[in-house]
């Protein structure tokens, strides 16, 4: 028997509509952040780099990366702007934003961007088997083992950070910088980039020590710095902050909320899908909607059959 299709989508938007709505008044509490309560932290100075390069190198000899294409000490690859990859997991990109030394000329400033390991991570909270976890350390780390491939993470991600390897067909895995998770945890010791920065423009610790330590030296010296730490309020904060002289969105740093951007899309999910009840819902009234519609269509075919016996 025929069911129209305006009477299917009533009904299921009615059934949607009433779970949502019954569940409203909670959904605030259903989001859960993932934030650690004494995470390390790592402070970059970009008045301190040098774009040396070395972060670079260090990232990829700790965790066993291809040889780049192109050297660690041939600058000209700061010619083009660069993103991490499945095959590098830092990169520094070099900017002018304005600055004239003496002799009228342009002044670079270096930036280098990894994953940020959000406070409350939109990856994470994407991640719908679990691969990405974030740690209490402050990592958030990838289970290879868990991956179904279906790349959520790299939609979520705020700062378009992991990458997929597209070049490995059979066994594919997602790709971003580990914090030096092992290192960390395990060793007592430093990120790879942290440990060999030559100029010091990388601080690692815990991370309300890093953060005080950049206000600290935004106060003490005004005239060198912009008062802002990037990452310390952007999608929730950061484990990855940023001090510079120069506003961050003409170093290649996106402007972004405060709110951690997994609040609304876990409320709803929480709040459609909490205990089964809006799906339990929604196939009660679909069939209920269908029995009702059938027993019209049922009790119409009757009296027209009453109807034609008493033609006759």
């Amino acid at each position: 028997m025929n069911i129209s299709r305006r009477f299917f989508m009533k009904t299921s938007a009615v059934a949607v509509g009433g779970a949502v709505s019954a569940k409203a008044g909670t959904a605030k509490a259903e989001s859960r952040s993932r934030a650690p309560a004494d995470p390390f932290g790592c402070l970059v100075d970009l008045t301190q780099c040098v774009g040396c390069r070395k972060c670079e190198q260090a990232c990829n000899e700790v965790n066993h990366l291809p040889e780049p294409k192109v050297a660690f000490d041939d600058t000209r690859v700061l010619d083009c702007k660069r993103r991490p990859d499945q095959n590098a997991f830092t990169v520094v990109n070099r900017y002018y934003p304005g600055k004239k030394d003496e002799q009228n000329r342009l002044v670079p400033t270096y930036a280098k961007i990894q994953c940020m390991h959000c406070q409350d991570p939109a990856c994470v909270s994407a991640c719908i088997v679990g691969a990405l976890t974030k740690q209490e350390n402050g990592a958030v780390i990838y289970d290879k083992s868990k991956c179904i491939g279906c790349r959520y993470c790299m939609v979520a991600c705020p700062f378009g950070i992991p990458a997929y390897e597209y070049d490995q067909p059979f066994t594919p895995e997602v790709r971003k910088c580990t914090y030096c998770f092992e290192r960390i945890s395990k060793e007592g010791g430093k990120p790879g980039c942290a440990s060999v920065c030559p100029v010091e423009a990388i601080t690692f610790g815990k991370r309300d020590t890093v953060l005080a330590l950049a206000k600290d030296k935004i106060k003490k010296d005004p005239g060198r710095y912009i008062n802002k730490v990037y990452g310390e309020e952007e999608v929730g904060g950061t484990s990855w902050m940023y001090i510079s002289e120069h506003p961050f969105e003409k170093l290649g740093f996106l402007t972004l909320p405060k709110k951690p951007l997994p609040t609304l899309p876990e409320t709803i999910q929480h709040t459609i899908f909490k205990f089964m009840w809006a799906p339990m819902t929604l196939f009660a009234a679909l069939a209920g909607g269908m029995w009702v519609f059938n027993r019209r269509q049922m009790t119409g075919e009757d009296i027209s059959e009453e109807r034609g016996a008493d033609n006759e």
